[in-house]
């Protein structure tokens, strides 16, 4: 059968409209799909936020706000998120304060995760999370760290911390929260019953600085949390410690740290190239080494030792620094032990005069105690111990001078001064001294040189302007023998009254005036405390001695 020409292109057309029909079709069906998965997938996301946070941290959960957009994948913000006890009754009652709360808080991920269990993020985007531990008897409520399993429907692979703070609370009455501010804080591998991997930006505040932390913390031990483990290595560069009253200089540091959050063992070093103390204001280049053991969850340090040495001088100091409640700061308890120093390194470092005004090798040991306060390291300090410089050489040359003087005259040798002139006198320093408010304080100083031993009691000022110490002097020859002629001769009717046991000469004296302005001489008619007491004593004995019947 013929047909006809006109058919084929009608049939060709009818087609076509089929086709248009069809585009239409699945162009509206995918407008609704689209539709429904932007209804849905924000009811569905949100349920599985909270799904998995209640069921990671087995608490309360509180969300705000919460947006999805799916333009471009999956985008997800919020804020206002809080996770609270366990045992918490009502986490919206007012001042209920939240184990996690996170001011904001963003991620992405693919549309077709949103059809997965569990869905699959890559990165978090968190700023101001606050982490709030409780006190030690009430951190059972914090089974979200533990290492039980829970059904998970979102998985994070690291999460990026925007101006994070840590605050444990203690149970303690006296001390306040411990709180750490973090700038920048990366977290990684976060599996159940796994250490976290973190990366992060402390902020120090005294003396201002970053320390940058890398290292593992945890697992979470929920029914031991102080025994929960830590373990990383931290750096601190350009530190300005002028920040701290009273001292002054740029420390840097680095070291290790592990154990547990209780107990927790750093090792370290720091240097300072120009460390000062604002009394003396001469800087001076400082290394320290130190060994320390930190409780993380209460702030206290015990450090056992800290190695430091500074010019030609080292030390070793043992003891605690303590947070306190009732004052800005720490308070510092050291054992202080200098084997191998120099005075003139300690003089240069905490006396204000240029040239120090001895020199020579010095033992020492001091506990030092630094309390807390908004003062001046220096008027906060406080020292008590006991030194000995066996050969010490003073610098100015009045001193020695006169230091050579009356060696030669209380060995009673007169006649060689002359020969002897311009020999250098070492002495024999040895006492009993506090440092308190900037003064330096002597219940018991030994000055010993050939010829001469004086026992005296005073005040030094660190800003070397001014000393005051009376005492007395011991000499080995008696007062006629340390002059000539006819002041000799005149002297001897003199020398019983001077003398102790009809043996060279015992006489009170003066040290005042200055560095550069000293003043030594005799004191008649000054009565130390001792020799008050020892005469109230003799007294009391006489009199009880004359009562008595013969």
């Amino acid at each position: 059968m013929h047909q006809s020409p006109t058919r084929e292109p009608k049939q060709g057309a009818r087609l076509w409209r089929w086709v248009a029909l069809v585009g239409v079709i699945l162009l509206v069906g995918a407008g609704v799909a689209a539709r429904f998965v932007i209804d849905r997938a924000q009811p569905i996301i949100r349920a599985r936020v909270i799904s998995t946070l209640s069921n990671r941290f087995d608490a309360k959960v509180e969300l705000a706000s919460f947006q999805v957009s799916v333009v471009h994948g999956i985008q997800v913000s919020g804020n206002g998120l809080k996770i609270f006890g366990k045992t918490d009754p009502n986490p919206y009652e007012p001042g209920i304060q939240p184990l996690i709360a996170v001011a904001e808080f963003s991620f992405q991920s693919s549309l077709r995760s949103l059809f997965r269990s569990p869905m699959h993020v890559n990165t978090v985007y968190v700023k101001g999370l606050e982490l709030n531990i409780p006190p030690k008897q009430d951190r059972q409520q914090m089974t979200s760290m533990s290492s039980k399993t829970t059904k998970m429907t979102i998985v994070v692979d690291q999460f990026v911390c925007e101006d994070t703070k840590l605050v444990i609370n203690t149970p303690n009455p006296e001390k306040p929260p411990l709180e750490f501010a973090i700038s920048n804080l990366k977290m990684r591998d976060i599996g159940q019953g796994q250490p976290l991997q973190f990366n992060a930006t402390l902020v120090n505040p005294k003396p201002v600085g970053d320390i940058q932390s890398t290292g593992l913390f945890g697992p979470w031990q929920q029914d031991s949390p102080r025994d929960t483990p830590v373990q990383g290595d931290y750096s601190f560069s350009n530190a300005d410690l002028s920040t701290i009253k009273g001292i002054g200089g740029t420390l840097s540091s680095t070291g290790n740290y592990s154990g547990t959050l209780s107990d927790i063992t750093v090792h370290g070093t720091t240097d300072t190239p120009d460390f000062q103390i604002a009394t003396s204001g001469h800087p001076v280049p400082l290394h320290t080494e130190f060994h320390a053991i930190v409780d993380g969850t209460s702030g206290d340090t015990q450090l056992r030792p800290v190695n430091a040495t500074f010019l030609h001088t080292s030390l070793t100091a043992n003891g605690s620094v303590v947070r306190m409640k009732n004052a800005k700061g720490h308070d510092i308890e050291l054992d202080v032990v200098l084997d191998r120093a120099r005075i003139e390194d300690l003089l240069k470092l905490g006396v204000r005069t240029d040239t120090p005004v001895m020199t020579g090798a010095v033992q020492m040991k001091t506990k030092l105690s630094l309390v807390p306060g908004d003062a001046s390291v220096a008027d906060r300090l406080k020292l008590a111990g006991t030194f000995r410089v066996p050969q010490a050489q003073f610098t100015n040359e009045k001193v020695r001078e006169r230091l050579d003087s009356l060696s030669i005259r209380t060995q009673g040798k007169i006649k060689e001064a002359k020969e002897r002139a311009g020999e250098d006198v070492t002495a024999d320093l040895q006492g009993v001294f506090t440092l308190k408010n900037g003064m330096l304080s002597f219940s018991l100083l030994h000055f010993l040189i050939p010829g001469t031993h004086i026992d005296i009691t005073g005040d030094y000022g660190l800003d070397g302007r001014e000393f005051n110490f009376h005492g007395k002097a011991m000499l080995d020859a008696k007062l006629s023998q340390m002059t000539t002629g006819w002041k000799s001769i005149l002297l001897k009717p003199v020398d019983p009254f001077f003398s102790k046991d009809g043996v060279g000469t015992e006489v009170p004296i003066r040290i005042t005036g200055t560095q550069s302005e000293p003043h030594i001489g005799l004191e008649f008619g000054r009565k130390s405390e001792h020799d008050t007491m020892a005469g109230h004593t003799d007294a009391g004995t006489k009199r009880d001695a004359g009562t008595k019947p013969e």
